[in-house]
């Protein structure tokens, strides 16, 4: 919504109101704080919450964050992965993708596996450091209006409401984005139609599964499953039939059945946490809608097979701190945010989200022979250093920042 109003410059609250207290609203924080811009930061939830989401950080992410002193925290929680693989079970054949081939072109050849909440309490602390930041958790935001010369955020604050005023609003605030909603922003795309459920347990796969990696996708008879390895668990990706219900499948007899398949042994499995989710593929038109902005989740929804859509949302913030620092601090013209858009929406279309898709249709191959053609062609392309370099170039993300890059 946008409303004309007199420019009220020396009323407003923060030069930036950021939406969403999650890694990529943080990371934005940060980068901003850095350079000496004010924000307020709005989290709708009471503290960072540790639940089950992405646990995969990729080489130019870990490079990223380099600039926030973030890297070494997470390499002291983390797993370091130096490659990763896709499986044929029960038979263990498969093609393992080896990161050191890109050590010429990051200081971080490998996947990083640590869980997404870790990195968000290594940016709450960087946060609450920084003088020109305020984080406030339990204000979850109602509404957001534009005018001619700032944004007002409406918000919920104890039993009551607050507005704040800002230069521009950044919606980091997830899929269901309220920041995207009152720009009146579709998000085109659709939903996949199968359920995954994903479960932790502390058994040790490795220990049963010869060659195994820390990053596994795996086919099985009549399906697929993935294993993730974080510090002291796996996390479990089930991917249920689509001809029985959800419900039925993750009672916990199926749970278990489905672990069963992947490891027989005369004891239950030991299962954490679960829960199941819905995928989707997801995109904005804009990236900016005049003073409104948005990054990661808000903007757009990938498969999760491949760790893309994470690392996407932070990459965003980083370019997104680059146009708004430009703009703010040094005296670019706000079209310089347009740039932010060209840069980010195309690789984000074109790379993350096609990419993912076609992970997905590759896992979701069910015709054994044409499952032996895939992996002959993943094995030779793992044999063959030129086409492995090329291969993990579009897969660590680092082709699309590239091509970010030209975009002027």
């Amino acid at each position: 919504m946008s409303d004309p109003a007199p420019n009220n410059s020396k009323s407003l609250d923060a030069e930036v109101l950021i939406v969403g207290g999650g890694p990529v609203g943080l990371c934005l924080a940060g980068l901003l704080g850095q350079a000496g811009i004010a924000a307020i930061v709005l989290e709708a939830g009471d503290a960072i919450e540790q639940d089950l989401r992405a646990s995969t950080f990729h080489p130019p992410t870990m490079d990223f964050l380099e600039q926030l002193d973030a890297t070494q925290p997470l390499l002291e929680q983390g797993l370091i992965c130096p490659n990763w693989q896709i499986r044929w079970h029960p038979y263990g054949d498969r093609a393992v993708f080896d990161l050191s081939v890109l050590s010429d072109v990051t200081k971080h050849p490998y996947r990083l596996q640590v869980e997404q909440w870790k990195l968000s309490k290594v940016l709450e602390a960087k946060v609450l450091s920084l003088p020109q930041l305020d984080l406030r958790f339990a204000s979850p935001v109602e509404e957001v209006r534009q005018h001619d010369d700032f944004a007002e955020v409406r918000f919920a604050e104890g039993s009551g409401h607050r507005s704040l005023r800002a230069h521009y609003v950044i919606g980091c605030d997830g899929a269901r984005s309220v920041v995207r909603k009152s720009a009146d922003l579709p998000f085109e795309g659709v939903t996949y139609p199968e359920t995954t459920l994903l479960a932790t347990t502390t058994f040790p796969f490795e220990e049963h599964l010869e060659g195994l990696s820390n990053v596994t996708y795996c086919w099985k008879e009549g399906g697929q499953f993935s294993l993730l390895k974080v510090p002291g668990r796996w996390r479990v990706s089930i991917y249920p039939r689509e001809d029985i219900p959800v419900e039925d499948q993750i009672a916990p007899e199926a749970l278990e059945k489905s672990f069963q398949e992947i490891v027989a042994r005369d004891e239950s499995y030991q299962i954490g946490e679960q829960r199941p989710y819905r995928v989707h593929m997801r995109i904005v038109p804009s990236y900016r809608h005049h003073r409104i902005l948005l990054a990661g989740d808000a903007a757009h929804l990938n498969a999760p097979a491949g760790g893309m859509g994470l690392n996407g949302g932070l990459h965003d913030a980083f370019e997104l701190a680059a146009a708004l620092r430009a703009v703010i601090r040094e005296g670019a013209s706000d079209k310089r945010l347009d740039l932010y858009d060209r840069r980010r929406r195309p690789v984000a279309r074109d790379e993350v989200i096609a990419q993912a898709d076609r992970n997905r249709a590759r896992m979701r191959e069910r015709d054994p022979q044409r499952r032996r053609e895939l992996m002959n062609e993943l094995q030779a392309t793992a044999a063959d250093r030129d086409k492995l370099r090329a291969m993990l170039m579009r897969s660590s993300m680092i082709d699309g920042l590239r091509r970010a890059a030209r975009f002027q």
